[in-house]
């Protein structure tokens, strides 16, 4: 397996510059969070630099490649092609880019969408991917730095409350992954204690 600094050489290589710079702010991201949450320094930046690696290929490509691989893909992510880069980007890293971990590759796999009861790995490389200092600044963007660089769990509610809010204002709320929707529901239960 290649080394961190191998990985991210190879994603300059793949990716457009713009989703390079979201690469390495991802990754700083991850290693900040591991180190203040006490996750492995080493995983956190391996899953951050491979996080994205599948954004290089078009909706129609990543259609065919989930079916050439079998990846199982929800109705929603059919309708809406841009979230299997997670579930294809996953399998890249495990048989392009030689990642064993399975952790690894499950943090890569559910950055987009998140779920229920992910590892602190997960939550780190999903929350990453929404705070790294390269983002947009949208409104909400403090409140989820805050949150969790103070507890992933919080974090993770935060972040997919403000995810779900968006997408509603955004569009039909059928686009929107059951997967996320009970993410925000077990986090919601978790910070408020219900």
């Amino acid at each position: 397996m290649m080394n961190i600094d191998e990985f991210e050489n190879e994603m300059q290589n793949v990716l457009k510059p713009k989703r390079f710079v979201h690469t390495q702010g991802v990754r700083y991201t991850c290693a900040a969070l591991a180190m203040a949450h006490g996750c492995s320094l080493e995983k956190a930046q391996i899953a951050g630099v491979l996080h994205d690696c599948a954004k290089c290929y078009s909706d129609e490509e990543l259609l065919d490649m989930a079916d050439k691989y079998g990846i199982t893909l929800t109705k929603t992510e059919v309708n809406a092609p841009q979230l299997i880069h997670s579930k294809v980007g996953a399998y890249l890293a495990k048989e392009k880019y030689g990642v064993e971990d399975e952790e690894i590759i499950s943090a890569i796999s559910y950055h987009t969408t998140g779920k229920p009861k992910m590892t602190e790995l997960e939550k780190i490389v999903f929350i990453a991917d929404y705070i790294e200092p390269n983002r947009r600044m949208l409104e909400c963007l403090p409140e989820c730095r805050q949150a969790a660089f103070k507890d992933l769990d919080l974090g993770m509610y935060v972040i997919l409350k403000h995810t779900l809010n968006y997408l509603k204002s955004k569009c039909d709320e059928q686009e929107t992954d059951e997967t996320t929707r009970s993410a925000y529901e077990y986090y919601k239960d978790l910070v408020k204690g219900e």
